[in-house]
């Protein structure tokens, strides 16, 4: 055999053996740590479907009419004052007498301007009435029905054989499977 054949055999029974290899038997195979993964057909895939109620606060503001009230005083008047010291000091003039008459006369003088002060203030207060726009804000929940998927009830078929799981998702078409082969006991 010449030298160029004894090349061309070993390198075309490696490429032999690498299309065989990467031509799987039955389905897409392939070992990874010594486990075995390959593809099974998915026969149904039925939603698990649990329901809930969710609870959504709401915010409702409105307006709302206050009173409030401001208490309003005439402007300052000695009206008042002047009548009831001179009041208060005719009065203190006919309790005394001599050198005390001058002394009552100014007592009846102060005592009467202090009432006449404070009769003065009680008729001229006014109270006045206001209403203003106040915002008023609550907080309301509702609620309302929905629909969540919890999972899938997966019915697959491998070599032949049915098989029932569940997952949480949907697999498709096809659902990748780990082969576990060991010796019978």
């Amino acid at each position: 055999m010449s030298s160029r054949n004894r090349i061309a055999t070993p390198l075309g029974m490696l490429l032999g053996i690498v299309a065989l290899a990467s031509v799987p038997a039955h389905a897409e195979r392939y070992a990874r740590q010594g486990a075995v993964y390959d593809y099974a057909q998915v026969l149904s895939a039925e939603p698990i479907v649990r329901r809930v109620t969710v609870t959504t606060p709401v915010r409702e503001c409105w307006q709302e009419d206050r009173e409030y009230a401001v208490d309003r005083g005439a402007p300052g008047s000695a009206g008042g004052s002047i009548v009831g010291a001179i009041i208060g000091g005719v009065i203190g003039h006919q309790i005394g007498s001599g050198h005390g008459n001058d002394a009552a006369t100014a007592a009846g003088a102060v005592i009467g301007a202090a009432i006449g002060s404070g009769a003065n203030r009680e008729r001229t207060v006014q109270r006045e009435v206001y209403t203003r726009p106040v915002e008023r804000c609550q907080t309301n929940y509702t609620s309302r029905q929905e629909e969540r998927i919890d999972g899938y009830n997966v019915t697959y078929r491998y070599h032949g054989q049915k098989y029932a799981t569940r997952m949480p998702y949907d697999p498709g078409e096809r659902l990748r499977i780990r082969v576990d082969v060991r010796p019978a006991d």
